[in-house]
């Protein structure tokens, strides 16, 4: 039998030299033969592993053999490493370095009994380990002898890796030494790895120390970190490894420090637990070091952590938050693996739309994806914003009424109240009047919001810094710049609106006033005309947005405490949304009064406004300073409830209308601070999973595994037709 068929028939894990008998769906490993398996014989793949396996291989197999579907490792990595992770941390095309455990012929292709075998590996609670083994059990006879492992380890570890020394006591304990090499079983392989970080990281600070004096320098033990655990900590963490130094008054790093961060950075689902529960039982959520203490005695049955260590966890938490009381997200920028600031989150997010709108041509698949999604949540907040401005347009059509209702022209007070002016609309226009001028509302409203939430999430993108932190002023600039570009679009369709909205109550006042149509009065407007009382709209909208937006953003994260572990329902959506929109609303009254003034077509023995100066001191003089917040309750009536029927519309839409098949998409608020909700570890797949967590055993070993290969530039000028490289 050679090495080929070996591979793929032997046992998974067996003893060099011990007799054993399996088959192809059988895995058995014996000790010797009068001890009981140390394994219990996996079963046959389930229909339900077997219908899935089919159908992920006949979804990426591309390849050809003997007319029969194979998978290329291009396929390969496309099947076990789905394209919507994460992969920040671990490159996509590092997974390739499985692809040789799937081919066990090693004919560079994967059929599909290759497959199934994978697949049913990866079923294994053990996967992660017994993928590691397999590669390194390269002749496949079920153990891994010291040459082997070498070999293998040669040929993928990083040219400028920190020295081990596989002679040491450590590597003896294994296998014994070079006089009495024994191979390596399975278990005693996994056991091994499971404790190789930790000699790695020994040997490195021994490296560095040269003079034994049990210190190293700050940026050494950031080198050792990045080479031996980059693949486990986040990029927060890592950048900030030299500031270890700062828990002692040395300005030297001890071992000691070294192994207190070792131990937290393996414990840190330990970590996790405490805190959540910790947090849990807070009244803000946050806690301090002692809360952290006391939780730990109560989670854990001894003590877990050492003073130090606590020590090394309170420095690194505390890095973005010095008051002493740290919150969940604190712990989790540095301990979570897959933790990126907003702001490279967003960048990366943008970027990717702006590469494949570069790419069109050569990728018009995933261009016309981002189109299709842009313009999928464009064509629901258009709907849910009809809907919205629908249900409340009957309380605008009486606050703009009362606004342009001048009190001291004799004859022209037609309402007493905004009541007043509902019920006389309903009696003298019937149910139809309350929604005149509704058309160009429609029309404006998705171009509107689009707009106001595209530029505040720009703007806040530009003021948001290396933290994911923004300013208040950060936040009022950018609700202030997003109302201030709405109204080159808004403006014509507001006075349109506003002289839809009046001219029912001058025809049942004027006998024989003509009904006039949206068509007539931008005809009769003309395009300067459409732009009458602009500045006014821009001073009532570019307040009104930076009273707004920083408003609703900070009752979301600081009074209901939104964050990347909690979502907010959609009542407190609703909430954060109308109490935002109340002081926004009704401050801005009176720039909004000047505005309808000056777009309302002025009748006979009214004064003509010239412009906002004059429309103000002629209102003041003429009504008082109360005229200004006519239709102020109005105004808050309308816009707290708008934007709750809008929101609600949106989530029923896309609930009814997912954009992918087989989960709710994002709500797409609007999200300058970059958050970003993570799929929960329980619905993501075991295998990708299972996968993703051999090779960070493998990272543990050398960094360089599951890189691609680069042959040196002598060697790659060999491919070239007529160059001898002499």
């Amino acid at each position: 039998m050679d090495a080929a068929s070996a591979q793929a028939s032997a046992p998974v894990h067996a003893v060099s030299g011990a007799g054993v008998s399996t088959s192809q769906n059988e895995f058995a490993q014996v000790e010797s033969t009068s001890k009981p398996p140390a394994r219990t014989p996996s079963s046959s793949p389930s229909s339900s592993v077997k219908s899935r396996a089919l159908a992920t291989f006949r979804a990426h197999a591309s390849g050809l053999l003997d007319g029969e579907p194979h998978m290329t490792q291009d396929d390969f990595v496309g099947a076990v490493a789905p394209a919507n992770e994460d992969y920040h941390k671990i490159a996509r095309e590092s997974y390739a370095v499985l692809f040789s455990v799937a081919d066990r012929k090693h004919r560079g292709l994967v059929s599909f009994q290759d497959w199934e075998f994978f697949e049913g590996l990866l079923q294994r609670p053990d996967a992660e380990y017994e993928i590691a083994f397999r590669l390194f059990d390269t002749d496949g006879n079920g153990v891994v002898d010291y040459d082997e492992f070498i070999d293998y380890y040669n040929k993928n570890k990083s040219d400028d890796s920190i020295p081990f020394d596989w002679n040491s006591d450590w590597v003896t304990l294994y296998i014994g030494d070079k006089r009495k090499r024994h191979s390596m079983t399975y278990q005693q392989f996994a056991q091994m790895l499971r404790g190789l970080q930790g000699e790695r990281v020994r040997q490195a600070f021994h490296f560095y120390d040269k003079g034994n004096t049990g210190y190293i320098e700050p940026e050494q033990f950031q080198t050792i970190i990045e080479k031996t655990a980059k693949h486990k900590l986040s990029d927060r963490l890592l950048s900030s490894l030299h500031t270890l130094c700062n828990i002692s008054t040395s300005n030297k790093i001890s071992y000691a420090n070294v192994r207190a961060f070792q131990n937290v950075i393996r414990e840190t689902d330990m970590v996790d637990v405490i805190v959540k529960n910790a947090c849990a039982k807070s009244p803000d959520g946050k806690i301090t070091r002692l809360d952290f203490m006391n939780e730990a005695a109560r989670s854990t049955k001894f003590s877990l952590f050492t003073p130090m260590e606590i020590d090394v966890l309170f420095h690194f938490a505390s890095l973005d938050n010095n008051t002493g009381r740290l919150s969940r997200e604190d712990f989790r920028r540095v301990l979570d693996p897959s933790w990126q600031d907003p702001v490279t989150l967003y960048t990366l997010a943008q970027a990717e739309k702006v590469e494949a709108a570069k790419n069109a041509l050569h990728a018009p698949v995933h261009f016309l994806s981002e189109v299709f999604e842009s313009a999928y949540h464009f064509l629901l907040g258009s709907v849910a914003g009809a809907f919205g401005a629908t249900i409340v347009y009957p309380i605008d059509l009486v606050k703009t009424r009362m606004q342009n209702q001048r009190s001291k022209v004799p004859g022209q007070l037609l309402y007493k109240n905004s009541w007043d002016c509902f019920s006389k609309v309903i009696n003298r226009e019937g149910f139809r009047g309350l929604y005149s001028g509704l058309g160009p509302q429609l029309v404006g409203v998705a171009p509107e919001k689009a707009i106001k939430l595209t530029v505040n999430d720009f703007a806040r993108g530009k003021f948001t810094d290396d933290n994911g932190k923004i300013t208040l002023l950060g936040e009022i600039i950018s609700g202030g710049s997003a109302g201030a570009c709405q109204v080159v679009f808004t403006n014509p369709l507001e006075i349109v609106k506003i002289r839809l909205q009046i001219q029912g109550e001058v025809a049942k006042s004027i006998e024989g006033a003509p009904k006039r149509s949206a068509v007539w009065i931008v005809r009769n407007l003309g395009l300067l005309g459409l732009y009458r009382g602009a500045f006014a709209c821009m001073m009532r909208d570019v307040p009104f947005s930076a009273i707004y937006f920083p408003t609703y953003a900070h009752l979301k994260k600081d009074y209901f405490g939104e964050g990347p572990n909690k979502t907010l329902g959609i009542g407190q959506l609703l909430v954060a949304g109308a109490i935002a929109g109340m002081p926004a609303a009704y401050f801005t009254t009176p720039c909004d009064v000047i505005k309808t003034r000056l777009q309302a077509e002025a009748r006979a023995g009214q004064t003509h406004y010239k412009n906002i100066a004059h429309c103000a001191t002629t209102i003041m003089r003429e009504e008082g300073f109360k005229a200004f917040f006519k239709g102020g309750p109005a105004r808050i009536m309308r816009s707290s409830p708008q934007f709750g029927c809008t929101l609600a519309a949106y989530e029923v839409l896309q609930s009814m209308l997912p954009l992918h098949a087989g989960g709710k998409t994002e709500a797409g608020h609007s999200i300058p601070s970059g958050e970003a909700k993570e799929v929960p570890p329980e619905k993501r797949q075991v295998e990708y999973l299972r996968t993703r967590n051999a090779l960070k055993i493998l990272l543990d070993i050398d960094d360089n595994f599951g890189k691609p290969k680069v042959a040196p530039l002598k060697e790659s000028w060999k491919l070239v037709p007529g160059f001898s490289g002499n």
